[in-house]
């Protein structure tokens, strides 16, 4: 080990995370915990099933109730050391075809959402000078995808958000980072398959939808996705900051 570099534990630190009730958010919100956090998870629809951490119910596109849970959970937990948005939503279609319902709430949760949290916890993190922001975006984000405008204008415009944020809390020892799935495991994924070939094409590629396959030849697990977050949440990453790691088994090239 580095000297001066402390381990991946999380004893004693609270962790808040978004989306925590399922999928990538609640495999994020179980290792921090299985790793000592003190983790509290937030979700639309609270506690889906028991868990090792409890999920208070927080819908992140109202800013006045992000507000007063991260003032609850400072008040009762402890001031909160590390931030992981992935609260999400995908709404498919054409971009010629989306309403304006579908655009507006993609933005309203991708990106407002992040905003509204980045902004109660950042504040906070700031004034006590540490702190540390994840926030789960796309590979979507840099790669044009059929289909899927809202979802990648709103994640790109989230990845820029968090960068922006990062250069200004910089100087008041917080580091904001990003990690970016590509396709992962997940009921959001699998709600994209609509016939029995659709897992394979994902795998393989599909010209017809402009998209390559994934080079590593797998899905992604929850899991992966999970332990990127916990390395960029933790003090192996304390020189990282603005940062976009993704997480997508080489299916964007890295364009």
């Amino acid at each position: 080990m580095t000297a001066g570099v402390a381990g991946d534990g999380f004893g004693g630190r609270v962790a808040l995370v978004t989306g925590a009730a399922q999928g990538i958010g609640a495999a994020v919100a179980a290792l921090l915990a299985e790793r000592g956090a003190r983790t509290v998870g937030a979700d639309l629809h609270g506690a889906i099933a028991e868990g090792p951490y409890p999920v208070r119910e927080l819908d992140v596109t109202d800013g006045a109730a992000v507000e007063e849970l991260v003032a609850e959970v400072e008040r009762t937990v402890g001031p909160v050391d590390v931030l992981v948005n992935v609260a999400g939503v995908l709404r498919v279609g054409p971009a010629l075809e989306l309403t304006d319902e579908a655009w507006q709430h993609s933005f309203a949760v991708n990106t407002t959402g992040v905003f509204h949290t980045c902004r109660a916890v950042g504040r906070r993190m700031a004034g006590r000078g540490r702190g540390s922001i994840v926030t789960v975006g796309s590979n979507a984000a840099g790669v044009p995808r059929t289909g899927m405008a809202a979802y990648a204008a709103a994640k790109a415009a989230t990845a820029m958000f968090v960068r922006c944020l990062g250069l200004e809390l910089a100087g008041s020892g917080v580091r904001c980072n990003l990690v970016s799935p590509g396709s992962t495991d997940t009921d959001m994924q699998r709600s994209l398959w609509t016939d029995p070939g659709a897992e394979q094409r994902v795998l393989t590629g599909d010209p017809a939808s402009y998209r390559v396959g994934i080079p590593l030849g797998r899905l992604a697990d929850p899991a992966d996705v999970a332990e990127a977050v916990a390395f960029l949440a933790g003090d192996r990453a304390r020189h990282i900051t603005m940062h976009d790691l993704y997480v997508d088994g080489g299916a964007t090239l890295r364009a």
